[in-house]
């Protein structure tokens, strides 16, 4: 393994303090000892584990836990009274890091280690070192199983599952095999042998319905920050009313996003910026690119990002790309990006930070993750965010046509049990000109209220009647409106 080959030498490299951040800290456990086992002669030091509960135990050989060391001052005191070499792995000894007597004892401990290499191993979720012991130590960042150690841990499980149910064969269909194999990646093994186990154990079977509750459980043991959304309902190629252009474009992308050995040699797609009206089908396009591509759809909140307090915000953008990049491959949409890239008030110099952290990632991201992001005013984006190369299109979403809508209107009518061949759907077309998407689909919603109300079948009647008592956004902002169409045509691409 090549993380206890690295490990292995970061201890011999002398090294007085070294931190791992895992949570996953009985793989780590696991190595040491191994490590531990497979030293001879005068390179082998022995190994202990301290933790509050059991306090310290000797690993490399068979000892009682020695219960009278389980306070931190004492475990320390006596780590530096000891006249042997020794490594001494600490688990979560983080919240003890602020206390300087804590402090002083572990820097003792490191001036001496010339003297009696006595090397201390940091575990926890979180360990960050007070600035008096940083130039005593070095981080070890473990790596996640690769592609053979997932299928190597899917198979064990799968071996589990035989044994416990009278030698019966786990049924797999190929594909969903291979799917499930991938979306574990960017999970610890302890994290992807439960997801596994959750997989098969609970129908004895690894298919494509097992996929979607894998990553939203994937999903949901990244996202702690909580900046991220998982939109679990995706939206299929005939939920979305026209758009005919973006469908294409999409479509000839799929299979090079997707990934293969025939399209190796092509550049895997970006993304794409919706630009358009309020209220025409943005976000719901979002959700279609998801469920064209077959993949997961994530949603990052910009106002869950930005905080009060100096580098957090920064901090949990990068969160939250990273968990973007883990959950690959993924659509990422940004809604109403403008909003939080575009300038926040008196916070120019949070939202500058916010955007070169953005754009460094969208330079460099090698994973599979398509970005969708919608805004209702590019003027407000800084041009080096819209500028070729950071996305592969600008598409404009205009208000619908006449067919567009005679189109959207069957769509709503249909997801709420009515026969579209009933209505007079070209008068009812006629009387929504210059109405949006969603201005249409109220209408079809308030005129189902009037007939339940009136204790009658939903009519034509009733559903122009609403579209009469309403004014269209497009009346109400009309100047708006007209620039941002003005603006659009010769610099965007229309979705129609």
């Amino acid at each position: 393994m090549d993380d206890q080959k690295d490990l292995a030498v970061m201890l011999r490299s002398r090294i007085p303090i070294i931190v791992i951040e895992t949570r996953d800290e009985s793989r780590i456990i696991g190595m040491l000892q191994s490590i531990s086992l497979t030293s001879i002669g005068p390179s082998y030091m022995p190994l202990f584990r301290w933790t509050v509960t059991d306090g310290l135990q000797r690993l490399d050989i068979d000892l009682a836990p020695q219960t009278v060391n389980s306070a931190p001052a004492d475990v320390l005191k006596h780590m530096r009274a000891v006249e042997k070499p020794g490594i001494y792995v600490l688990l979560d000894f983080h919240p003890f890091l602020e206390d300087p007597i804590h402090v002083r004892l572990i820097k003792d401990i490191c001036i001496r280690y010339q003297e009696i290499p006595r090397q201390i191993v940091l575990i926890g979720h979180a360990v960050k070192l007070p600035a008096e012991l940083d130039s005593f130590s070095a981080r070890f960042d473990i790596s996640f199983p690769s592609e053979t150690e997932r299928r190597n841990i899917v198979k064990k499980v799968a071996d589990e599952w035989v044994s416990e149910n009278s030698g019966r064969r786990v049924k797999a269909d190929a594909k969903a095999h291979e799917m499930l194999i991938r979306n574990l990646a960017g999970l610890t093994y302890s994290d992807t042998e439960r997801l596994a186990r959750n997989a098969i154990f609970a129908d004895g079977a690894i298919s494509s319905s097992d996929l979607a509750e894998v990553m939203q459980a994937k999903y949901e043991l990244l996202n702690r920050g909580g900046s991220l959304q998982f939109e679990y309902d995706t939206a299929r190629f005939n939920d979305l009313g026209g758009m005919e252009r973006l469908k294409d474009w999409l479509s000839k992308r799929k299979s090079v996003f997707t990934g293969g050995a025939d399209v190796a040699h092509l550049d895997a797609p970006k993304g794409i910026v919706l630009l358009g009206v309020q209220g025409c089908g943005k976000s719901l396009a979002a959700k279609t690119t998801a469920g064209i591509f077959g993949v997961p759809l994530l949603r990052l909140d910009f106002g869950a990002i930005y905080d009060k307090y100096h580098g957090e915000t920064e901090r949990k953008l990068r969160e939250s790309l990273h968990t973007a990049d883990i959950m690959a491959p993924c659509v990422l949409w940004i809604d109403e990006i403008e909003k939080g890239i575009a300038g926040r008030g008196g916070e120019t110099g949070t939202t500058q930070r916010v955007l070169g952290t953005f754009l460094t990632w969208m330079a460099e991201k090698q994973s599979q993750v398509f970005v969708v992001a919608t805004a209702n005013d590019i003027e407000a984006l800084p041009p080096e965010l819209v500028r070729k190369g950071r996305f592969d299109e600008i598409f404009f979403v205009d208000l619908p046509d006449p067919g567009i809508r005679a189109e959207i209107l069957r769509i709503h009518l249909q997801r709420r049990k009515q026969e579209p061949a009933i209505f007079d759907v070209a008068s009812i077309v006629g009387a929504t000109d210059g109405y949006s998407g969603s201005e249409i689909e109220q209408a079809v919603v308030s005129a189902l209220y009037t007939a339940h109300a009136q204790n009658q079948s939903l009519t034509t009647a009733h559903i122009i009647a609403e579209v009469q008592l309403t004014h269209p956004l497009s009346v109400v902002m009309r100047e708006q409106i007209e620039g941002l169409r003005q603006w659009a045509g010769g610099r965007t691409v229309p979705v129609n």
